[in-house]
C-alpha cells in the first residue's frame, strides 16, 4: 500500500490544503519499504485529493484540514489520519503498528486564508 503524510522539513504539516510536499511511503507485509518526498508542485486545496490518488495513495496522514478536503479524499477512497503532529517517520510507524489515533478536533472550519495563514490553536499545531 501507498500512504502520504503532509510533509514539512521531517514533520507531520498542519495546513493540508498548504502543504508543499507529501512524504510518500510503500508499506508492504506490515514494514515500511521505501520512502520518497514527492513535491505538490502548487496544488493546493481540492486538486490535492486527485494528486494523492494519481501517486497511487490509499491512506494521507495530516494535521488540521477542512471540511471540503476531507470529502474530497473520501469521494477519492483515501482514507484519512488527520489531527496528526510530531516526526512523519513516527507517525508512519504507529500506524504501521496500529497505534495511531485520530484526533477529532483537527478541522480548519474557515477559509479566508491570508498569505501566511496557519490554522493557529484549532489545528493543534
Amino acid at each position: 500500500m501507498k500512504m502520504a503524510v503532509t510533509y514539512d522539513n521531517g514533520n507531520v504539516f498542519q495546513h493540508f490544503g498548504h502543504t508543499e510536499a507529501f512524504k510518500v511511503y510503500d508499506i508492504e507485509d506490515g514494514k515500511i519499504k521505501s520512502s520518497e518526498v514527492v513535491p505538490t508542485n502548487g496544488s493546493g486545496h481540492g486538486a490535492l485529493a486527485g494528486f494523492l490518488k494519481d501517486l497511487g495513495a490509499s491512506t494521507l496522514i495530516s494535521g488540521g484540514i477542512g471540511g471540503g478536503a476531507q470529502m474530497a479524499l473520501s469521494e477519492a477512497g483515501i482514507e484519512l489520519y488527520a489531527g496528526i503532529t510530531g516526526r512523519c517517520d513516527e507517525a508512519v510507524t504507529a500506524f504501521v503498528a496500529g497505534t495511531l489515533a485520530h484526533n477529532t478536533e483537527a478541522n480548519c472550519n474557515h477559509h479566508e486564508h491570508s498569505e501566511g495563514h496557519d490554522c493557529g490553536g484549532h489545528c493543534h499545531e
